[in-house]
């Protein structure tokens, strides 16, 4: 359990709804990750205060690490057989941990999510919500739940208490396998601070032999809050498209010129992912699937074309460029012309060209 500055009655609700919600025997120690906050009442008072519950041990940082480092960092101390990991503004329900852990039990290679509950930041009240739901992304890699239809639930005749498969986790809530987690080397260690690290997570589980189920006796409330208390190395925004840059690079093959082709800024920016070469190699050892299995067999139902286009694009000042290609295409004629995703621009004389139209104005007036 990861916290940065968080509210003093927040956090003690989220350890004690642990403490007394959960059989003892399931619960071989709770960490609580301070990942540098700056709140005097986080250090000696949270140490005093949580020393009174032997289960309870608190590991204060030295510096920020962000959210998915401090998760490392909690995981490498962890005893336990099974890492579960919670945020810090959580209640746990009555009977939440026991589905999870019999999912794993059944299999090592499965990683089991509670249904994520809303606890109101107004008024601090739990609402419950509909188990038929599922966490999915849609272009260019953006989270979202999406209900199971009613049709299909009553095709299947699938119960309230029915697993569900999940493409996407959420990411804050999730129990895994210790040993199985650092097979699949945990996170990826390049992401920065917060964002992306539930569809890497997802997609490596999938692809590599794992399953991602939501587990609807298991409930979990969460307050859902419009800020962030993590700083980032330059703003969010860019922290966060820097790390699904990083996961489409390593993870989607050829289906990641549809996460640039939804995302045409980022190729503008020319963003600096870090070196992809441990990841790539991580992939190649577990013999993961391809992100195309991934699409047919976990996620159908998304649109994925590849478009595969030659032909004819554009025409200026009577010179005309064929664009050959076999991805998504996204740019638009006329001004500056460039390089799509690496397409290669000819004109009709079948020289390459990369359209500077305002020199091709200057040379025209010369």
């Amino acid at each position: 359990m990861c916290f940065v500055d968080e509210v003093w009655s927040t956090l003690l609700r989220s350890v004690h709804s642990v403490l007394n919600r959960s059989p003892p025997q399931f619960i071989k120690e709770i960490i609580l990750v301070d990942d540098f906050s700056t709140k005097a009442y986080l250090k000696d008072k949270l140490d005093q205060y949580m020393s009174k519950f032997p289960k309870v041990r608190v590991l204060h940082l030295k510096e920020r690490h962000g959210l998915i480092r401090a998760r490392l960092a909690g995981a490498e101390i962890a005893k336990g057989d099974v890492l579960t990991f919670l945020d810090s503004h959580v209640e746990c329900n009555v009977g939440w941990l026991e589905p999870l852990l019999d999912r794993i039990y059944l299999n090592r290679k499965k990683v089991a999510c509670p249904v994520i509950e809303v606890i109101s930041d107004k008024d601090m009240s739990y609402m419950t919500v509909d188990s038929f739901q599922r966490g999915i992304f849609t272009w260019p890699m953006n989270f979202g739940w999406k209900p199971i239809p009613p049709d299909v639930i009553r095709k299947n005749k699938i119960k309230d208490t029915d697993i569900i498969r999940c493409p996407v986790m959420a990411g804050g809530l999730f129990s895994i396998d210790k040993k199985y987690f650092f097979e699949l080397g945990t996170y990826d260690p390049g992401l920065d601070v917060w964002g992306g690290e539930n569809m890497e997570i997802s997609f490596k589980v999938w692809m590599c032999g794992g399953e991602i189920e939501i587990v609807p006796c298991s409930r979990v409330g969460h307050i859902f809050r419009n800020d962030n208390p993590y700083s980032f190395p330059k703003d969010r925004i860019a922290t966060v498209e820097r790390n699904l840059a990083r996961v489409a690079e390593v993870w989607m093959d050829e289906y990641k010129d549809l996460f640039y082709g939804h995302g045409y800024h980022l190729i503008l920016k020319n963003l600096d992912v870090g070196n992809l070469t441990q990841q790539i190699e991580l992939r190649k050892r577990l013999q993961c699937k391809s992100f195309k299995w991934y699409l047919e067999n976990v996620y159908p139902d998304i649109e994925a074309p590849l478009v595969k286009a030659s032909g004819l694009v554009c025409s200026d000042f009577q010179l005309q460029y064929t664009i050959h290609a076999e991805f998504t295409l996204a740019f638009s004629c006329g001004g500056m012309l460039r390089r799509v995703m690496g397409a290669e621009w000819r004109n009709s004389d079948g020289e390459e060209d990369y359209g500077d139209t305002e020199k091709k104005r200057e040379k025209k007036k010369g």
